[in-house]
């Protein structure tokens, strides 16, 4: 079967996508040039939009079951301890928001989770295989892949840069990447055990002078491993040794002995953008597109949904509507820049020692990103994530919107027995009435439309949840994309 769209890059940008095209049939191949797996926690932060994002993709339960939440630190200044702190306090789910808090998974276990779904497909990672060149024209790109000593040239219809900061897919565009690296700030992050301190907490030890200028230590789970960062000076490089160093001072304390340094890595402020997402055929995502600060846990979550943004609109181009990908760019371009401010403003009250640096807002979750017009107002417009909310299906038994949403298809909402209907191709219409709406039980619930042509299915908003989130009266219609922000509303 011939490849319709190769994806350069197997991080969690890249599975997510080639995931989100394979299970719409779409024929894929995802390449990666190392060699093995990447084994380390990196992004290591999961953001309650990106749990929405797996619950659709049907990765979510083994993401909660591998993860924990975000654990609280325990922090230590000057030796002394001061007290325990939260980057931010958890918040009770709702009707509208199921996952509201940051979950907590190493990134190499997130990206064995989508290899796993991605397997299922039939789609696997094609290691040690690095695309050399590129040159596309009207109908297609033809890539040059090197693996096993040998060239391979490959016919696509698309291609897709997933592969990170140093993307060669953008630099064989010539796209500027816009934005500054700060050599001054060194940061070592690393993976590593320490025994003596009890796995369930995290650990911040610091200077009373200086708090900001310590070492953090949080837990990551499924194991006896902390993700560690701190402040590294110049030419010195990130070894277990360098870590000891930085516990045996901050902390105090002799008894804290480091062991099993499984991955470490040294970051410098390089925040940039891509001038452009797309030429022609060729799209970039994630890192390949813009690259964030660690602080906020924004940048695998934006990548993450780059490609969830990305994979409908491409598979709708394979099968003949390209009018969709021109909306790739500037819905999450835009979507790039503010989160990057985001991320700078933290790393800013990091490096000057805010007392407020380690705290994170709602701004940080994601679940206020839109792509509303700027003219449009109103509580809930196109452009808007669409809610969750309780409901009951044709049975009585409890069903969600989400349920309904999940899968690769589009979703119209007609809130009370009056709604108009229409028949769209490759859209799921169900017809959200109240109790007081007095429509039959059972399975007269899904009858037919009177044409015969789409079953008019029924659920039943008992609770007044789905009307309440969407802002509904009787008649109001609702279209949600396959990504879950609505298209529109009427």
């Amino acid at each position: 079967m011939q490849t319709q769209v190769l994806i350069a890059g197997a991080g969690p940008t890249g599975l997510t996508l080639a995931l989100e095209l394979a299970r719409r049939n779409v024929p894929v191949r995802i390449v990666e040039q190392a060699r093995e797996f990447f084994a380390g926690s990196r992004g290591d932060g999961i953001q309650p939009r990106t749990l929405e994002v797996f619950d659709d993709l049907g990765v979510l339960d083994a993401v909660l079951a591998a993860g924990t939440p975000t654990p609280v630190m325990r922090a230590y200044f000057g030796g002394e301890f001061v007290g325990e702190r939260r980057m931010s306090e958890p918040t009770e789910p709702t009707p509208a928001i199921p996952y509201p808090n940051l979950w907590v998974l190493g990134q190499s276990r997130t990206e064995g989770i989508l290899r796993d779904r991605l397997a299922e497909f039939g789609v696997h990672v094609e290691l040690s295989t690095a695309l050399v060149s590129f040159d596309q024209d009207d109908s297609g790109v033809t890539v040059t892949l090197a693996h096993d000593g040998a060239d391979e040239t490959v016919r696509a219809a698309y291609l897709v840069g997933a592969d990170g900061g140093r993307s060669t897919v953008r630099k064989t565009l010539n796209i500027p990447f816009e934005g500054t690296t700060d050599d001054s700030i060194r940061m070592l992050l690393g993976d590593v055990r320490a025994d003596v301190l009890d796995h369930e907490y995290g650990y911040w030890f610091a200077d009373a002078e200086r708090p900001m200028e310590g070492i953090a230590m949080s837990p990551l789970p499924g194991g006896r491993h902390f993700q560690c960062a701190a402040p590294l000076g110049a030419d010195v490089e990130p070894t277990l040794e360098v870590l000891q160093g930085f516990v045996d001072r901050y902390s105090g304390r002799t008894d804290i002995v480091l062991s099993d340094l499984t991955w470490a890595t040294v970051w410098r402020p390089n925040i940039r953008l891509a001038q452009r997402f797309r030429e022609g055929r060729v799209l970039l995502a994630g890192d390949a597109a813009h690259v964030h600060p660690p602080t906020g846990g924004q940048g695998l979550n934006t990548g993450i949904q780059d490609a969830y943004n990305l994979g409908w609109k491409l598979a709708a181009a394979v099968h003949g509507n390209e009018s969709l990908l021109d909306s790739y760019e500037s819905e999450r371009r835009t979507v790039a820049a503010r989160v990057l401010g985001i991320s700078s403003e933290l790393l800013d009250k990091l490096v000057d020692g805010d007392e407020d640096a380690m705290h994170r807002g709602e701004e940080t979750r994601q679940l206020d990103i839109s792509y509303r017009d700027p003219a449009d107002h109103g509580p809930l417009v196109a452009g808007d994530r669409a809610p969750d909310a309780p409901l009951k299906d044709a049975t009585g038994l409890p069903i969600r919107l989400f349920d309904l949403f999940r899968g690769p298809h589009s979703t119209l909402l007609c809130f009370g027995k009056t709604a108009a209907h229409s028949n769209e191709p490759g859209v799921h219409t169900y017809t959200v009435v109240r109790p007081s709406d007095g429509v039959p039980g059972g399975a007269a619930l899904d009858a037919g439309h009177a044409s015969g042509a789409t079953p008019l299915r029924y659920v039943m908003d008992v609770e007044g949840h789905a009307f309440a989130a969407y802002h509904a009266g009787e008649g109001t219609a609702v279209l949600v994309r396959p990504d879950g922000y609505l298209g529109r509303r009427s």
